[in-house]
């Protein structure tokens, strides 16, 4: 089961500004994480199936980014 925080970050990820530094500073702002753990805890969420469940268009998009990245 996803937590509040766990929800809050999928859907800052859907909404987020584009750049780089805005979105730092939203991250901070709005969720009180630095970027690195937020980044951390949206990696794990893109393996568990219940983030797959909630936001399923989401989550597939952002795997696909990852593992082009790889």
């Amino acid at each position: 089961m996803l937590s509040p925080d766990d929800l809050a970050i999928l859907d800052f990820e859907a909404s987020a500004p584009r750049a780089v530094g805005a979105k730092e500073e939203a991250i901070r702002q709005r969720l009180d994480l630095t970027p690195v753990r937020y980044y951390q805890r949206l990696n794990v969420l893109l393996d568990a199936p219940e983030a797959l469940a909630a936001r399923p268009q989401l989550v597939r998009r952002l795997q696909r980014i990852r593992d082009d990245m790889a």
